[in-house]
């Protein structure tokens, strides 16, 4: 066998493994040989029959495989002697491959970067006070009210936190805007519809909640919408000033429940302080696992900044891949239309692989990290991911840990993203935190 090294780029290989006659023969017969003691001819007893008779009978079957032992033989052997760690198998050229001749198979592969890795101990972090403010206990046990409010009819003007029923009909330029949305007609008429005035939360026509205050039952009023220069669900509205025609049916203002014995009880607590007591040691748990984040961003802006190395673009064609999947299908859950990504293509595919080669030189930072420091996935990381895998899916773990037997490349990726994960938490215990000032 011999060998032959060819550099396309820093990351791309191509390796021409050349297969001498014997080698070549000695994978034609020992597939013969597996073909000849199975099969079964007319006239001869099982295993029995001629290799020639074989070879004649089965010829199409037996050529295939015979091609696929070579292949493998060519890639296993060649990376054995290249000393090349292969990262992905880009392309196979295979040739004429025929018992009697040897045989030159052209394999194009994709290897690990050769880089240095920064000092990687002690990277800075900073994160954020977790002891919570009395308001913020203040602003969590009002959200817990909030939950339990009664809403009641109030004949009297809209006021800021109630809310209002009324219908709506819209019209752009003086012509009906169901002319102008499609299918998206909630946007141009309904019957009726609840927004809260001057709620946190935008409803579906913006700036409507605050329109409405001051209105009562019965009031009837035009006015004016303008919707964002991008409006994503209706592109035909982006920009646009649209005239609606609205009237009140009714206002409910909400009625918060009083912190009373009652209260207390479906919170989980005897009293206030006993209710304060555990509304912190939630919102401590919760900014902890907040900075916990914090610091594996932090750390994952500091890999990519010292990142000063090529990638494979096997490996970035498949993570941009991931990359935009996940953001058409997020954005399209957001009523996000088919047409607008087409029009961004060019821009959404060059953010996507931005961010497919930053994400790819992290992880292969990292498994360099995991591997100097002797870092490996165990059991107990498996069950951990198992259970909330499990937890978050509502499937059995039991269930799911057989599913997953079953496909070795989704197990492998599972396995692949742990050791990434083990080695970025490894970088948070080295890490120097800095404690950001309290906010007033």
């Amino acid at each position: 066998m011999n060998v032959q090294i060819t550099d396309i780029n820093e990351t791309r290989k191509t390796l021409t493994v050349t297969l001498d006659k014997s080698e070549v023969d000695g994978e034609y017969n020992a597939i013969l040989g597996d073909f000849t003691k199975q099969v079964s001819l007319p006239g001869f007893r099982p295993g029995k029959a001629p290799a020639a008779m074989v070879a004649k009978r089965f010829g199409k079957e037996l050529k295939d495989e015979f091609k696929q032992k070579v292949i493998g033989k060519a890639y296993r052997d060649g990376l054995e002697q290249s000393k090349l760690e292969v990262l992905s198998l880009v392309d196979v050229e295979e040739g004429a491959i025929e018992p009697g001749l040897s045989a030159a198979i052209k394999l194009t592969v994709d290897v690990r970067p050769e880089f240095q890795l920064p000092d990687y101990n002690g990277f800075t972090t900073e994160i954020q006070p977790t002891e919570p403010t009395e308001a913020e206990v203040d602003t969590v046990i009002e959200g817990l009210r909030a939950e339990r409010a009664d809403f009641k009819v109030a004949d009297r003007a809209a006021a800021k936190g109630d809310y209002v029923r009324f219908g709506y009909e819209g019209t752009l330029d003086g012509k009906p805007l169901t002319d102008v949305v499609g299918d998206k007609a909630i946007y141009a008429t309904a019957p009726q519809t609840w927004e809260e005035v001057e709620g946190a939360n935008e409803g579906l026509l913006p700036g409507m909640s605050t329109q409405i205050a001051g209105l009562k039952a019965t009031d009837k009023k035009t006015v004016t919408v303008t919707f964002p220069a991008d409006f994503a669900p209706v592109p035909a509205l982006a920009g646009k000033a649209v005239s609606y025609a609205i009237e009140v049916q009714e206002v409910r203002e909400r009625v918060l429940p009083p912190m009373d014995e009652e209260f207390f009880k479906q919170n989980r607590a005897d009293n206030l302080d006993g209710l304060k007591a555990q509304v912190r040691a939630n919102l401590t748990m919760r900014k902890e696992q907040e900075n916990r984040s914090a610091q594996r961003r932090q750390i994952t802006d500091s890999l990519v900044a010292q990142a000063n190395f090529p990638v494979p673009d096997s490996l970035v064609s498949s993570e941009r891949d991931g990359v935009l999947r996940q953001f058409i299908e997020e954005n399209m859950r957001r009523g996000v239309p088919q047409e607008q990504f087409e029009q961004n293509k060019k821009e959404l595919h060059d953010s996507a692989t931005k961010a497919a080669v930053s994400r790819i030189k992290v992880q292969l930072m990292l498994a360099k990290i995991a591997d100097a420091e002797k870092l490996k996935v165990d059991e107990k990381d498996f069950n951990t991911w198992i259970m909330r895998e499990a937890m978050r899916s509502g499937q059995k773990p039991d269930k799911l840990a057989k599913e997953l037997g079953k496909d070795r490349e989704q197990l492998r990726a599972i396995q692949q993203q742990l050791i990434f994960d083990k080695a970025l938490d490894f970088l948070v215990t080295k890490a120097t935190v800095k404690t950001a000032s309290a906010k007033a």
